[in-house]
């Protein structure tokens, strides 16, 4: 894949980045190294080689999700520094 200054252009306006010339040589750089390495990649022999579904044999094992130990309103509310008789008070940080 070439890589040419119209497509660092355009990744530049989907990336909503701006670069100067100096910095474009330098992003157009970087981006051949890349492209090298990937296509270095592709040399190699992989006929043999199954192809991963998961990146790991290990199995998550989930619990049931039980409420262990529930608190009152009150104990909740006791070291809130603003509060309601019901709720925590913040402030207001929506404006209508």
């Amino acid at each position: 894949m070439k890589i040419t200054n119209e497509l660092v252009e355009k990744l530049a306006n989907l990336s909503k980045l701006e670069f100067e010339n100096q910095e474009k040589e330098n992003i157009k750089k970087d981006l051949e190294k890349i492209v090298g390495f990937v296509d270095k990649l592709s040399e190699l022999d992989t006929s043999n080689v199954e192809p991963l579904i998961f990146m790991t044999d290990e199995i998550n094992v989930l619990r049931e999700d039980e409420v262990k130990q529930e608190i009152t309103r009150e104990e909740a509310l006791k070291n809130a520094p603003k509060k309601d008789s019901d709720y925590f008070k913040v402030p207001k940080f929506l404006d209508k």
